[in-house]
C-alpha cells in the first residue's frame, strides 16, 4: 500500500484539485484507492460527493487513534456509483474509492509543537486497515501539526506549484523542510516529485518558472504538468470526477492525470523494489 501527502506549503495552488485529479484516475484505473482529507476545511470530501451519515470524520478518530475503527467509518465516494453506470462498465468489477471524511475538528492537531507522540495517530490508524493499493492524503497548505502527521504516516510526499515566483519559492521551502523531517522524524520518507499545476503553455511567464522548477529540482519535476482548466471549478462543484465530466477539455485534463498517476505509482513501486533489495 503506497501512501502519499499531496502538499504545498502555500495556499492557493490547487493542492485538493490534483488530489481529486489523482483519486479520479485511480477509480479509472481500478486501483483501490483511499482518500484521507486531512485539510479541516474538508474540501477533498465535498468534491468527492460524499454522504456522511453516522460516520466519524478524521478528526474524531485522530482523538481516539488507538481505539478508532478507521475500516468501520470511511465512506464510499459518490463517485462510485457514477463510474458503475457507465456504458461498457463490469457489473462484477466493484471499483473502490473511500473517503476519510475531513473534519474542522482536526484542527486541534493543527499547531506547531505537536509532540511524537501525536505525530504518530494517522500512522496508528492506517496501520489498521487493508486492501487499498493506494492512499493519497490532502494535507493543509502549512507545516503545523497536520501535514507532519501525514509525512509520520507517508512512504512519499508529492508537492504541488504553480508556475510562479511565490509558488516556486514556496516549493523550495517546502523541500527545505521535508528533508529536516525526514532526518529527525521519518528517514524512510521520501519526495514523490513535484506536479506544475495550472499551467498556461502561452504563458512567458509560466514556460520562464517551468525551466527555472526543471533547473532547480531536476527530475524531482514530474511529467506531465497539469494544465489551467477552464471547467474544473464547475466539475467541483458538481462534485464530479473528471473522467466522467462531458468534453475534449475534460478527456484531456484527464488524460494528463492518467499519466501522472501512473508515473507516482511506477516510482514508487521502483522505490519499495530498491528499498527492499538484500545488501550485497
Amino acid at each position: 500500500m503506497q501512501v502519499v501527502s499531496i502538499s504545498s506549503l502555500k495556499g492557493g495552488v490547487g493542492k485538493t484539485s490534483v488530489t481529486l485529479g489523482l483519486a479520479s484516475a485511480a477509480l479509472a484505473a481500478g486501483i483501490p484507492t483511499l482518500v484521507v482529507d486531512l485539510d479541516p476545511h474538508a474540501d477533498a470530501t465535498t468534491g468527492l460527493a460524499v454522504s456522511p451519515g453516522d460516520n466519524l470524520g478524521i478528526g474524531d478518530m485522530l482523538r481516539s487513534a488507538r481505539r478508532a475503527d478507521l475500516a468501520a467509518n470511511v465512506v464510499p465516494s459518490g463517485w462510485v456509483e457514477t463510474a458503475r453506470k457507465q456504458p461498457g462498465s463490469d457489473p462484477q468489477r466493484r471499483p473502490v474509492l473511500d473517503v476519510a471524511m475531513g473534519s474542522a475538528y482536526s484542527g486541534i492537531y493543527d499547531r506547531p509543537d505537536l509532540g511524537k507522540r501525536d505525530l504518530r495517530r494517522l500512522s496508528t490508524l492506517l496501520g489498521k486497515i487493508s486492501g487499498y493499493g493506494l492512499v493519497l492524503i490532502d494535507c493543509p497548505p502549512s507545516l503545523n501539526g497536520l501535514t507532519r502527521m501525514a509525512w509520520s504516516a507517508s512512504n512519499r510526499v508529492l508537492l504541488v506549484a504553480e508556475p510562479g515566483l511565490f509558488s516556486v519559492a514556496g516549493t523550495e521551502r517546502t523541500m527545505r523542510a521535508l528533508d529536516l523531517f525526514r532526518q529527525e522524524f521519518a528517514p524512510n520518507l521520501a519526495p514523490a516529485g513535484i506536479v506544475a499545476n495550472r499551467v498556461r503553455p502561452t504563458s512567458n511567464e509560466h514556460t520562464f518558472r517551468l525551466a527555472e522548477m526543471k533547473q532547480m529540482f531536476g527530475d524531482l519535476l514530474m511529467e506531465p504538468n497539469i494544465a489551467e482548466h477552464a471547467n474544473w471549478q464547475q466539475i467541483q462543484g458538481a462534485a464530479h470526477s473528471v473522467h466522467h465530466w462531458p468534453g475534449d477539455s475534460a478527456k484531456q485534463a484527464a488524460g494528463s492525470f492518467d499519466a501522472l498517476l501512473k508515473n507516482l505509482v511506477q516510482t514508487g513501486s521502483m522505490r519499495n523494489r530498491v528499498m527492499r533489495r538484500p545488501a550485497g
